[in-house]
């Protein structure tokens, strides 16, 4: 008998520190914390103003510092490796109004001048056919790599 009420009393220590425990305040998980920051952060800036311009400017220079600190693709200046990552995704199905690697779609483009296209696929276009988002949507895209990629696609037409 006395083994039971140990027992029982064990028990009914361990469910009143259960319960006592859950009223507690816990303390957030750092992690979670640091993701929610990062889901919920503004997506940008309002600048007003001379002292807003100067703001903006230095966003733009910082912005574009980190975007080039990362390079895409390993660096590669390899055309085909990049249309293959890249590029394929539209020009290889003709989504968005991209135009396919045959001379059909290409002839007329490429009589507007090479330095016009890569121009269009480091700046982005919107033509009458489709949409060309700058940098095939790949803000890590270095000018020399979206000049490969576009000099490849070029030397491929079928």
């Amino acid at each position: 008998m006395v083994i039971l009420f140990l027992i029982g009393l064990g028990l009914c220590l361990m469910t009143l520190g259960y319960f006592i425990g859950k009223t507690q305040p816990r303390d957030a998980d750092p992690t979670a914390q640091a993701r929610t920051l990062q889901r919920i952060k503004p997506v940008g800036a309002v600048y007003a103003g001379a002292s807003g311009a100067a703001a903006a400017a230095a966003a733009a220079e910082q912005a574009k510092a980190a975007a080039s600190a990362t390079a895409a693709y390993d660096g590669t200046l390899d055309g085909a490796v990049i249309y293959d990552k890249l590029c394929s995704a539209c020009h290889g199905t003709g989504a968005g109004g991209a135009p396919t690697l045959d001379h059909g779609h290409w002839d007329a483009r490429i009589a507007q001048g090479i330095d016009t296209l890569i121009r269009h696929s480091i700046d982005g276009f919107t033509g009458s056919a489709g949409l060309m988002p700058a940098r095939g949507g790949n803000p890590a895209l270095s000018d020399a790599q979206a000049e490969a990629a576009v000099r490849w696609m070029i030397d491929n037409l079928k």
